[in-house]
């Protein structure tokens, strides 16, 4: 039960009803027996600024995660980024101290590899695309090419924003090959949504059929999104026999560094 001792987190973005990261964190604080909450908060983008003065001045708040659509902003709002948070230019969890100094990093990325590994695939020699440049897709992106990933193409359908990207990390990535155009017929042996392509019952499929069909047997379809735990595109990567990985396995995945960054969750202990 929560009272005046709890030690609180959250988690903010608009809308909030898909996010996974309540349920687990509050799961892992059940397990573990420790008083401490974390509250699902529907901030509308307009009320961000005030959102931030009021985590400085919120005294048992240990931090927040955020998602869409406040990653790229919460980042010019904070005191302070990791260096992969200030290549990103996004954050996905800060970390509150006892001044009300705010520290943001991105791990969406690390999330994502988590996951990976636990489905038993490794990127490293391996050809991606990645739908979707924003946030959640450049730190996946990133992550991917320090995992050894041999090429990797990037679409959006800000066109400019994959260019960008791309871009930006072939500097920092000179083994990889990047472009932001698939070729007729390319194989790919992982392919992410890393979009909001499939939150919709409208939504088409963020891929066409061919870039599913011309995959691997031994290939891995992932996406970020986490309700529906399986999105169409999921659903059709299936049908073809190719390992899937959900935007629900991700958020498990991350939240023991989600929680190390803000300083809730030690390095052992239950994960959801």
């Amino acid at each position: 039960m929560t009272d005046s001792t709890t030690r609180l987190v959250a988690i903010i973005g608009h809308p909030i009803t898909q996010v996974k990261s309540a349920e687990n964190f509050n799961r892992y604080f059940a397990q573990t027996g420790e008083n401490r909450t974390m509250i699902p908060m529907d901030i509308s983008p307009g009320y961000l600024g005030d959102f931030i003065s009021l985590m400085r001045g919120w005294h048992n708040m240990d931090g927040f995660v955020v998602t869409i659509p406040h990653k790229a902003a919460v980042a010019t709002r904070i005191d302070a980024l990791t260096a992969r948070a200030q290549f990103l230019r996004a954050v996905n969890v800060v970390r509150r101290d006892a001044s009300g100094k705010l520290f943001g990093d991105m791990v969406d990325g690390d999330g994502f590899i988590y996951a990976l590994a636990r489905h038993g695939f490794s990127p490293a020699g391996k050809a991606a695309l990645v739908i979707g440049a924003g946030a959640a897709g450049s730190a996946i992106a990133q992550t991917l090419a320090q995992a050894g990933i041999t090429s990797l193409t990037l679409a959006d359908i800000v066109e400019d924003r994959a260019k960008d990207l791309s871009e930006r990390l072939a500097v920092a990535f000179s083994h990889v090959h990047f472009c932001t155009t698939a070729r007729e017929g390319q194989t790919f042996d992982l392919v992410i949504n890393a979009s909001s392509i499939g939150m919709r019952q409208e939504d088409p499929i963020p891929v066409s059929g061919d870039v599913i069909n011309h995959m691997p047997a031994d290939g891995l379809a992932a996406d970020v999104i986490t309700s529906p735990t399986v999105t169409p595109f999921l659903k059709r990567a299936a049908a073809r026999g190719l390992k899937i990985q959900t935007g629900a396995e991700m958020a498990a995945a991350q939240l023991p560094v989600l929680g190390r960054f803000m300083g809730v969750i030690k390095e052992e202990g239950p994960h959801a």
